[in-house]
């Protein structure tokens, strides 16, 4: 095994299953994602700190546990289509991918958007969809999504995103009234017009700017 396939292992062991992540689809998920191709070149010796990594265009790359819990909130099932707002370096979409079965991803910095498409060809993902445009309009025209996932924080739940999700569909969204302080909030929409929301805990990420976020 390589160095960077031993330190895989030991995040998945140390920083995942000691904190309870148990999912075991998710587990071998960021087990076979190579973190270090997602990661600036400087920066591939802290490809799997417990903590979070600066990507370029004032963007950040989620420490591998906040990922895992995103992800593991998500339930996804084979078959499902997954949307993911906030592409960054592409490595959460690389995770969905392992376990969703198309993941349509949305980036609204187009430098972020080229590099990570120029990752998912060189690395295989054939199966990840990558957008420039405001996330938080979501992708309407490949609606409904099983899940939908946000990788920045708003003000609120952005209601172009709960129209796009699937009736038994699931949304994990960090949501709070502060720019770097919020909750992570599930919803399953439940019924056409029904959704039951759960607090799954304090987080803390990069403002979600849009139209239906927080304005530029």
């Amino acid at each position: 095994m390589s160095e960077m396939g031993r330190r895989r292992r030991e995040m998945v062991r140390y920083q995942l299953l000691e904190r309870d992540i148990d999912d075991p689809t998710v587990l071998e998920a960021m087990a076979r994602v190579p973190r270090e191709e997602f990661v600036p070149e400087n920066l591939r010796d802290m490809a799997y700190a417990d903590a979070p990594l600066p990507i370029g265009s004032e963007q950040t790359i989620s420490q591998p546990y906040i990922v895992a819990l995103m992800i593991e909130a998500l339930e996804l099932s084979p078959g499902d289509r997954a949307l993911e707002i906030g592409t960054g370096s592409g490595y959460a979409a690389a995770v969905l991918a392992q376990v969703a079965d198309e993941v349509y991803t949305v980036e609204r910095h187009e430098e972020l958007v080229k590099e990570a498409a120029r990752r998912f060809r060189r690395l295989g993902y054939d199966n990840i969809h990558v957008r420039h445009a405001n996330g938080t309009l979501g992708w309407p025209e490949h609606a409904p999504y099983d899940a939908i996932v946000v990788t920045a924080g708003g003000p609120r739940v952005p209601d172009p995103l709960c129209e796009q999700l699937a009736v038994g569909g699931r949304l994990v969204i960090p949501v709070g009234q502060t720019l770097y302080s919020q909750e992570l909030i599930r919803l399953r929409r439940i019924a056409p017009d029904r959704f039951r929301r759960e607090n799954l805990g304090g987080v803390r990420f990069v403002p979600l700017v849009g139209e239906a976020g927080w304005r530029p």
